[in-house]
């Protein structure tokens, strides 16, 4: 019973966070990143990659389904293991790694379509 409400908990804050991700997104495809302030050589071309492609991956999340991001944000961001998202979200381990296989080639897919087109 502790274990039932301790996900909900954690579904409810996935579920709060991904609402804030999304306003984040759609403020980073707007706007893109900040210029890089100082730094050495290398750091700066990291920034500069990274902005180029911020924008095409948030516009890329944004078109996964709910599901399909909160595995992916669990798993990329938190580190969670597919059985420790299994039992965060309340499905099975089989639907972990199908979701995430769905929504690599998604993102993969989004991402080769968007640098075509630069």
């Amino acid at each position: 019973m502790l274990r039932a409400w301790l996900f909900g908990i954690a579904t409810r804050l996935v579920a709060q966070h991904r609402r804030a991700e999304e306003r984040h997104y759609r403020a980073l495809a707007r706007v893109g990143v900040d210029p890089p302030h100082g730094g050495d050589e290398d750091r700066i071309d990291a920034v500069v990659d990274a902005s180029a492609v911020r924008p095409r991956l948030a516009a890329a999340l944004r078109g996964l389904s709910a599901k399909e991001r909160d595995v992916v944000l669990l798993v990329a961001l938190a580190g969670l293991s597919h059985q420790e998202v299994a039992d965060a979200l309340g499905i099975p381990f089989g639907t972990v790694g199908s979701r995430l296989n769905r929504a690599r080639g998604k993102l993969r897919d989004a991402l080769s379509t968007a640098s075509e087109g630069h």
